[in-house]
């Protein structure tokens, strides 16, 4: 004959707390990971619009401090290298924000510097044609300034002007 402990009113409290987190969790568990799927939208639930049209966001980092210990690339200096390389490439428009940062460079010392955010849009359909731009850009202020390498950042957005 099996063994039977007495049932306490201890045991029985965890015992319904037990099935009470397991009926919570089986009970909010389909909500949640419903939540996680593709198709959530409800029949009764308003969709949200999507504006926009499909474009590719690319942000280059440039430093300003030069590797050979030169003088910094002055903001007149990096206008008119904007002026000179990127606008023809890019002339509907174009962002710059001045920008501080930090990088390990090639000796494994932490660089920290002046720096500035390049934001390009263009329309997804054009980043083959675009590509080769932004390499020569980059290549160009790698060139002109000593720098070790500029930063590119690219992500898929929509945009809408």
């Amino acid at each position: 004959m099996p063994l039977r402990l007495p049932v306490t009113r201890t045991h029985t409290r965890t015992r319904v707390a037990v099935a009470a987190a397991g009926l919570l969790l089986a009970a909010g568990a389909p909500a949640a990971y419903a939540t996680l799927g593709e198709d959530t939208a409800s029949p009764t639930a308003p969709m949200a619009q999507t504006r926009g049209k499909a474009y590719v966001e690319t942000r280059l980092f440039f430093g300003t401090e030069r590797p050979d210990g030169g003088p910094d690339v002055s903001d007149e200096q990096f206008m008119a290298f904007v002026d000179r390389e990127v606008t023809p490439a890019f002339p509907a428009g174009l962002t710059v924000q001045n920008g501080r940062g930090q990088w390990r460079d090639r000796t494994g010392t932490i660089e920290r510097e002046r720096s500035y955010e390049l934001i390009l849009l263009y329309p997804a359909a054009q980043a083959p044609l675009h590509d080769p731009r932004i390499e020569r850009i980059r290549e160009a202020y790698q060139q002109a300034f000593g720098q070790e390498s500029v930063a590119r950042l690219e992500e898929p957005t929509l945009a809408d002007f």
